[in-house]
């Protein structure tokens, strides 16, 4: 959760990392792991980040006495924006910055739900979440503020050393590996399987979430795989591919879409997200859900280009990523905080 200043300060409150229950830990102990320690401190989005931030001693709920009076408070998450409900107008007018609809298997839909008829001005990342505020939710005043990426973290590296990029001598696809279901890795690996029968040397190149999986042996012989790549790395993963593959079942926007063609690299992409906007340029292909033989057919179409209709593609990929900066991103943000300031102050002036 995070508390914004007009005047251009932010300040960060934010939970604990989870304990273990007692339940945990007796079922720890019964198995013969023993008791579970606490978990450890671990790196957080704030440590390079000059922002002002605190984290509650404990996993309670929030009060006014743990936040600054400000102008804007905003949950980002379903759980905080309940909490951020019960807060005084003393700590500012409410926005619910909508990352996902976040009805998921195992959170209480009905508290979720719940949470989106809350009287707050709503910020969605993507147009398929701003539809269902305004279509499922009767909200009429939803703000559209897509992320973007910094082009100074991806980038292709070759361009930088004014080596103009083109296809690579060997046809290469990409993929981020994760044993998470509706990231739809299988449907990735199917595709490239199935892509691979008819390109004999197509090779693949995949980072991961930091640990082999279950799935790890269903990776291909040959593949190139760091499964603990840092965000440096990640530039250089993406710059390797002709094409990356975007499998997903479910997201809030996909950015994983803009990393790879801010690196020059088209994408193929199932329909989620902001994927079916982020693709209708022409800087990839958007593929069927749910169907590896379509992206099979996708990943055939682009190494089966020249190399200078593959430029033409990979320019198109980086145009999207150009034709919209971090400074596009944070004017769209700051006009949405004062609609939202301007609709409280209507709503306070007929009360």
């Amino acid at each position: 959760m995070c508390f914004i200043y007009l005047k251009s300060a932010v300040f960060i409150v934010s939970l604990p990392l989870p304990q273990p229950t007692l339940i945990q830990q007796f079922r720890s102990l019964l198995r013969g792991r023993g008791w579970l320690s606490a978990p450890k401190t671990q790196k957080s989005h704030f440590d390079k980040v000059d922002v002002e931030s605190r984290v509650i001693e404990t996993n309670r709920p929030i009060t006014d006495l743990d936040v600054p009076d400000a102008d804007i408070v905003m949950p980002t998450w379903w759980e905080t924006a309940e909490r951020a409900a019960k807060l005084s107008p003393r700590k500012g007018t409410k926005v619910y910055f909508l990352q996902h609809y976040e009805a998921f298997d195992y959170v209480p839909k009905g508290r979720v739900e719940a949470t989106c008829r809350l009287p707050m001005h709503k910020i969605a990342v993507a147009q398929w979440l701003a539809d269902i505020a305004r279509n499922e939710y009767g909200d009429l005043s939803v703000s559209l503020v897509p992320p973007t990426v910094d082009t100074k973290q991806f980038y292709d590296p070759q361009s930088r050393a004014k080596q103009p990029r083109g296809k690579q001598l060997v046809p290469t696809v990409g993929m981020y590996y994760t044993t998470t279901p509706w990231k739809g890795c299988d449907i990735a690996l199917k595709a490239f399987s199935i892509a691979a029968k008819k390109i004999p040397n197509l090779r693949l190149v995949a980072f991961g979430c930091g640990h082999d999986g279950p799935l790890a042996h269903l990776l291909p012989e040959g593949t190139e795989y760091n499964k603990e790549a840092t965000q440096d790395q990640l530039k250089e993963f993406y710059s390797k591919c002709d094409a990356w593959l975007f499998s997903s079942r479910s997201e809030g926007f996909g950015l994983p879409i803009l990393e790879a063609m801010a690196c020059g690299t088209p994408v193929i992409g199932t329909p989620a997200g902001a994927a079916p906007e982020l693709l209708a340029g022409g800087g990839g292909i958007l593929v069927k859900p749910e169907d590896p033989e379509d992206m099979a057919k996708a990943i055939e179409q682009i190494c089966q280009l020249s190399d200078a209709e593959w430029r033409a593609m990979s320019e198109t990929a980086l145009e999207t990523v150009r034709n919209y900066t971090w400074e596009d991103a944070t004017n769209l943000l700051e006009a949405a905080f004062y609609t939202a300031l301007e609709r409280q102050a209507q709503l306070t002036n007929k009360t």
